[in-house]
């Protein structure tokens, strides 16, 4: 008759000696097991709170820009922080996602959502993305139905890490008027230093491309001499390279070109 009692073999197993092969493969498997199932249930459990953690982190980021921001901050605060609306551009076609809720997207998901996302040619691919999200949260300020600020999230590969920022833009869509780097890991002391308000304070009023319409914006080595260019960081060439790139990417016709032509034309 068949030994039905589940303990047996577990008895069994601890009866054999410690040099055992059998028994010491089968405790390393039993170990491992146990802490696969650990380590999964604590990152489906804390990932609610990471994603808290984040959202507050750019939050906070964003009321830094704008608070850095004298103008602006003192439009926002004059004609009230819910005119600042977040719209889902279609990147495809330049204007409005209208069948997506804009509280049902943020712009890290965006750029990581591996559904809706446009395969980039070697050419294409400046910022170094591999792929293009297709739909991507924006954030645009009127006052009075005229086009004061929008802010778009900027994403490229740095030295060493993937860049996030936001570039907020004039209405006049040619002025910068502001920057601010949402997310880095460059190296401590050189490209880190992106992270640093006063570089970042740099980029206000900086003219955003020529009278061709070409993107001039850029960082440069050593001081900047002219209206389109922000003076880099000592020691920080590739990551200033990888801002540059990531810039030309977005603000070009792969990127929010298109949705800013719209802008200009309509307001979308």
């Amino acid at each position: 008759m068949p030994d039905l009692n589940p303990l047996n073999p577990w008895r069994k197993l601890l009866a054999l000696p410690n040099e055992s092969r059998a028994k010491t493969l089968a405790v390393a498997f039993l170990v491992s097991a146990v802490c696969t199932v650990i380590v999964s249930a604590a990152a489906v459990l804390l990932d609610p709170v990471q994603q808290a953690n984040r959202a507050a982190e750019q939050a906070a980021r964003m009321e830094a820009m704008l608070a850095a921001m004298p103008d602006m901050a003192a439009l926002i605060e004059r004609t009230g922080g819910d005119d600042l609306e977040t719209l889902i551009v279609d990147l495809r076609t330049g204007g409005l996602a209208r069948d997506i809720e804009p509280g049902t997207l943020d712009a890290e998901r965006a750029f990581s959502d591996p559904v809706s996302t446009t395969p980039l040619e070697p050419d294409q691919d400046l910022a170094g993305l591999g792929e293009r999200p297709d739909l991507v949260p924006i954030h645009v300020l009127r006052e009075n139905g005229r086009l004061r600020l929008v802010i778009l999230p900027v994403v490229g590969q740095g030295y060493q890490s993937t860049l996030r920022a936001n570039l907020a833009l004039e209405g006049d869509l040619r002025t910068v008027a502001g920057f601010s780097i949402i997310e880095q890991g460059e190296t401590p002391g050189l490209g880190a230093r992106i992270d640093d308000p006063a570089w970042q304070a740099r980029w206000q009023g900086k003219r955003v491309a020529g009278a061709d319409g070409g993107v001039r914006l850029r960082v440069v080595r050593g001081g900047a001499s002219n209206e389109f260019e922000v003076e880099g960081i000592t020691g920080a060439t590739r990551t200033g390279n990888g801002i540059n790139n990531a810039i030309q990417f977005w603000l070009g016709p792969d990127g929010y070109g298109p949705v800013l032509e719209r802008l200009a034309e309509d307001g979308l």
